[in-house]
């Protein structure tokens, strides 16, 4: 490695622990960091999910990140809960979102570890699922099985010109650096942003297609 990726993963490695410090919902003396030509190692011991979830978002906000790992382990100060109490919290944290057809996600806890399961129509609403039971207490993980069955169809044919005039309304994305194509009702995008912000919104963007089931984000982050 050169002395210039020497002194700009030393940099990196300096603003990474800035933004740590920064983050009000993060301890950043609980995180190592380590970096190798732009790619980051995050290791440690949290006491929360949501503080792990803090850190590796506090990661990608910084400028000439390249990939982040998260290592990070949720060792909760009070012990392990038991899975029957998460897994009750999770049904009712569920529940009461309103953004998820009832009935139509489940939660099932093991060791702390939940995996959500179901049908839900919009990839928002699979989202929103995660959202509302990563933050309770004892969990240390979240996956989600949740499947998408949309409940509009799929029109290949406008799905590619709606999402690209959709990019370039976004303040947030330059159209012209991504490429946007389906493979059945997958949108694939490929190509190069500046940012993970942008990555992030290109996707969402992707996302909001009327009958899609999956989205290939494959772009590039490119500082």
């Amino acid at each position: 490695m050169s002395d210039t990726l020497h002194r700009t993963d030393r940099d990196l490695k300096s603003s990474l622990e800035q933004e740590l410090r920064w983050s009000p919902d993060v301890k950043a003396d609980r995180i190592g960091v380590s970096v190798t030509d732009g790619a980051v190692t995050l290791a440690g011991e949290v006491p929360t999910y949501p503080e792990k979830d803090a850190a590796v978002a506090a990661a990608f906000r910084v400028k000439g990140v390249t990939a982040v790992a998260n290592n990070i382990v949720v060792m909760h100060l009070g012990g392990r809960r038991e899975d029957v109490d998460i897994a009750r919290e999770a049904a009712r944290a569920l529940e009461s979102t309103v953004t998820i057809p009832p009935g139509s996600v489940k939660a099932a806890v093991d060791h702390g570890r939940i995996t959500l399961t179901g049908l839900v129509a919009w990839n928002y609403q699979r989202e929103a699922a995660r959202r509302a039971v990563k933050d309770l207490p004892g969990v240390l993980s979240v996956s989600s099985d949740v499947v998408l069955e949309p409940d509009l169809p799929f029109a290949a044919g406008q799905a590619r010109t709606h999402i690209r005039e959709a990019l370039v309304r976004n303040a947030e994305t330059d159209a012209s650096t991504i490429t946007v194509s389906v493979q059945g009702t997958q949108i694939v995008l490929t190509g190069t942003v500046h940012s993970w912000s942008e990555f992030r919104q290109a996707a969402n963007t992707a996302w909001g297609t009327p009958g899609v089931t999956g989205v290939l984000n494959r772009l590039t982050v490119v500082a």
